[in-house]
């Protein structure tokens, strides 16, 4: 007969016995790693687009205003008539296999998983958009029914800033709060110097120029951000700028001078400076001949990329009076990159892979 042990403060009577068997062992599963991107619309529609767009620009922590009114705005005057203006610049970029952002991203996931696995990990990797689909959610679901104990957040942001990597890492944590049994979580903020991705960077540059030779400038554009984001402490000026510096050295090609601007302003206030096309402008009325564009802190080419840079930007700079305007393409699936990563993903997991010692 069992000895039952009875407890005001248990439901029901315990068999003694079972305190004294050997435990159970624990099958922590595979380390999960997330990575995480912005997102895009499910097709080139302009229903499509509206619903991506409402979501993104519903965030918080993207629109800094209060939100009663700019959801006004918003639901008024911009979601209304911005999706069929943006449908056809859509359509002009997309892929056979869907959107340049996702399908990129997508293979540098599909590489991180093949390299990582190749190198003997039991990892699983599984790609999350902050905004429209695949979810964040969906991702860490598929990692906790892998049996993912361990997950790394790895944000395809090499610069931080609230509006991209804290917003993702909000989403994270969001989803998580509701369960229960939670994995232990391990975010990486930021990689905007890191050997891999500056070395990754620079061949792509370099092998742009042995194809086609060198250029007069090469333009480093980033995404824009509100002035006063980093007037209140955001952190993406000082990290571009590093990026900049870093990619510069890297290269070492004094006769090809290295400059840096911003893309992409949105709404009426002052953004970083200077702006990626009115810049572009003034070489071309100063007589500057070739221009080579680079976007560092896209690692994965997109509207802003494909669209805004190579075609928008090209023009402006044609029709002022330059001569020849080259885009150098994101890193994409580069091989090298996917190397790069690997390395990265490995070094934010020390003391999670066998035979690995977390740095002290």
């Amino acid at each position: 007969m069992p000895k039952l042990l009875a407890s005001p403060y248990l439901p029901e009577p315990v068999d003694v016995d079972m305190f004294n068997a050997d435990a159970p062992v624990r099958e922590t599963g595979p380390i999960g790693i997330l990575m995480i991107n912005l997102g895009t619309p499910d097709q080139p529609e302009p229903k499509a687009i509206r619903r991506y767009l409402g979501e993104f620009l519903s965030d918080p922590r993207v629109i800094e205003i209060p939100q009663f009114l700019w959801q006004v705005i918003l639901r008024l005057f911009i979601l209304p008539r911005r999706p069929a203006r943006l449908a056809p610049r859509y359509k002009d970029i997309w892929l056979a296999e869907g959107a340049p952002l996702l399908v990129w991203s997508q293979a540098q996931a599909e590489g991180l998983q093949e390299l990582l696995a190749g190198q003997g990990h039991d990892v699983r990797v599984e790609l999350g958009m902050r905004y429209g689909n695949p979810s964040i959610a969906g991702a860490l679901d598929k990692l906790k029914a892998a049996g993912c104990e361990r997950i790394l957040a790895l944000p395809l942001y090499p610069q931080y800033a609230a509006s991209t990597t804290a917003t993702a890492f909000d989403c994270v944590a969001a989803h998580l709060r509701r369960q229960r049994n939670q994995p232990e979580l391990r975010f990486i903020k930021r990689y905007h110097t890191h050997p891999d991705y500056i070395g990754a960077l620079a061949s792509q540059v370099r092998g742009h120029w042995e194809e086609h030779g060198r250029p007069d400038r090469l333009l480093l554009s980033f995404h824009g951000l509100p002035r006063r984001c980093a007037e209140l402490g955001d952190p993406y000026l000082r990290d571009c700028r590093e990026t900049a510096a870093a990619l510069r050295a890297a290269l070492d090609e004094p006769a090809v001078p290295v400059f840096m601007s911003f893309q992409s302003r949105f709404g009426a206030q002052r953004w970083l400076e200077p702006y990626t096309e009115p810049l572009l402008r003034q070489w071309g009325k100063e007589g500057v001949g070739r221009v080579d564009a680079l976007c560092p802190g896209f690692l994965a080419d997109c509207l802003e990329t494909l669209e805004e840079i190579q075609v928008e930007c090209r023009d402006a700079f044609l029709q002022e009076g330059g001569r020849e305007f080259h885009y150098i393409p994101c890193l994409n699936a580069d091989p090298e990159w996917v190397e790069g990563l690997g390395r990265l993903a490995v070094q934010h997991l020390g003391g999670w892979l066998p035979g690995r010692i977390a740095p002290g």
